[in-house]
């Protein structure tokens, strides 16, 4: 990659009150001058300390195009290592354009999506996991999912990984070692003594895995469906949910002919959810594939919440819906608990083995059960970070899943009495697929597809 200058506009090109213009690399200041002028006329951005700020103008040879605040950090503490210029202006599509294309035309070049970032890591500033952090820091749909990506920008999860990989390269030294000078290097019992060490990054890299689910959840939200027959009260609970009317409520049955996505937060839960046409055997051809949708989205749920008319006894279409949901994780509610009740909660709860709650879509009645219950099926009842690491990126999952692959070929080689060198063939195995999770054995395509990712000026 070329390390020439780069540039780019950093908050968003809109109407916004400021804006901001980041310039990195060894000309930034330099580019920076030839642009800026203070009020006296006689101020050099090169002259200044580091770290500071500095009132003036930025002018396109004679003609100002605004007035701003400087700030001039120069290498190595600086976001990419590389000298960075910020040009704080005001906000709003043409002046911030304006002067991007004065900062090119005086040596600087378009910064490519998440370029400032990849010199980051690069420079050896953060790691891998620490980039997409970032990344994930902007995209955080709720306050557990910011939590999350902090404590993974602060390194948590590398510090975690480069201990298991330490330990896995000094095994490997030692086994290499001893077959080059066995006189001297005993190996004996090794296997034995090298089964427990391995056992035991087993058990930590499992605990990291169990958190894959949980932490894409966090992430991206919890996929949910809200099924139930027709007229049971899901677009109700849908607005109710969501605070606003976004779905039609009728009494007509079968207003829902489609699915409706909406994403939510429920204190801090973020739950994408898929409002489904009701369920049940019509000969209405467009009906026909609303339920058919609905029972795909059913299929593809993290959660089921089935909606169920109380007021109303339960039917065969209700016995569908319940075979349909019974390997899943489903909460069920009993709306319409305002008015008389034709269905029994708990023989309900005992019948499908999950849990029965009573609610008021209408009213609103009953919310915080479901958010509790939610809390308890996907986050242990709550959602407490403590010393615990996440896992919230499928492409550390799957590495996690590759090194545990490559440890328990370790411990089957020793159980078979297999030759010392190939326990280090394994140990290696491990030792890259963890490496590739913080950067330090990775491709260039793969770094450039996740940089690609990143929003220009980031």
């Amino acid at each position: 990659m070329d390390m020439d200058t780069i540039a780019a506009v950093s908050t968003g090109m809109t109407h916004s009150g400021i804006g901001k213009i980041r310039i990195s690399g060894s000309d930034a200041v330099g580019i920076a001058d030839r642009i800026y002028r203070s009020p006296s006329g006689k101020k050099k951005l090169t002259d200044v300390p580091s770290h500071t700020i500095h009132y003036g103008y930025i002018y396109d040879q004679e003609q100002m195009i605004d007035e701003v605040l400087v700030l001039v950090m120069k290498a190595p503490k600086t976001y990419t290592t590389e000298d960075v210029v910020e040009i704080d202006c005001h906000g709003g599509i043409v002046v911030m354009g304006k002067i991007l294309e004065t900062v090119i035309k005086n040596g600087a070049r378009l910064a490519e999506p998440g370029e400032f970032t990849k010199r980051a890591f690069l420079n050896g500033r953060i790691d891998l996991s620490q980039a997409e952090a970032v990344m994930d820091i902007i995209r955080s749909k709720n306050e557990y999912a910011l939590d999350s990506s902090l404590r993974q920008l602060k390194g948590e999860l590398r510090k975690k990984i480069e201990n298991i990989r330490k330990s896995i390269i000094e095994s490997v030294a030692f086994i290499e070692a001893s077959l080059d000078d066995p006189e001297h290097i005993s190996m004996d019992h090794y296997g034995e003594e090298l089964r427990v060490k391995v056992n035991g990054h087993i058990r930590e890299l499992e605990q990291l895995l169990d958190t894959a689910d949980s932490g894409r959840m966090i992430r991206e939200g919890i996929q949910t469906a809200i099924v139930g027959k027709p007229n049971a009260g899901k677009s109700s609970l849908l607005n109710m949910l969501s605070g606003e009317e976004r779905a039609i409520v009728t009494e007509v049955a079968g207003t829902t002919r489609d699915v409706l996505e909406e994403t939510i937060n429920i204190h801090g839960i973020t739950l994408n959810i898929m409002d489904t046409a009701g369920i049940r055997d019509t000969k209405d051809v467009v009906e026909r594939i609303g339920v058919d949708r609905s029972k795909n989205a059913l299929k593809q749920a993290d959660l089921v919440i089935y909606v169920i008319d109380g007021s109303t006894p339960l039917d065969e279409n209700d016995q569908v819906i319940m075979d349909m949901i019974q390997d899943k994780k489903a909460i069920i509610l009993l709306n319409k608990s305002d008015l008389e009740q034709a269905v029994d909660p708990e023989k309900l709860e005992k019948q499908t083995d999950h849990p029965v709650i009573p609610i008021s879509a209408k009213y609103g009645d009953g919310g915080g059960k479901l958010e509790d219950h939610i809390k308890e099926m996907f986050f242990n009842g709550q959602i407490d970070f403590n010393d615990q690491v996440y896992i919230t990126n499928i492409r550390h999952k799957k590495e996690v899943q590759d090194a545990l692959s490559s440890l328990d070929m370790v411990i089957q080689s020793i159980d078979d009495g297999m030759p010392e060198d190939f326990f280090s063939i394994d140990l290696m195995d491990a030792y890259e697929s963890l490496g590739r999770i913080i950067g330090e054995s990775v491709g260039e395509d793969l770094v450039d597809t996740i940089f690609g990712e990143f929003c220009m000026g980031k």
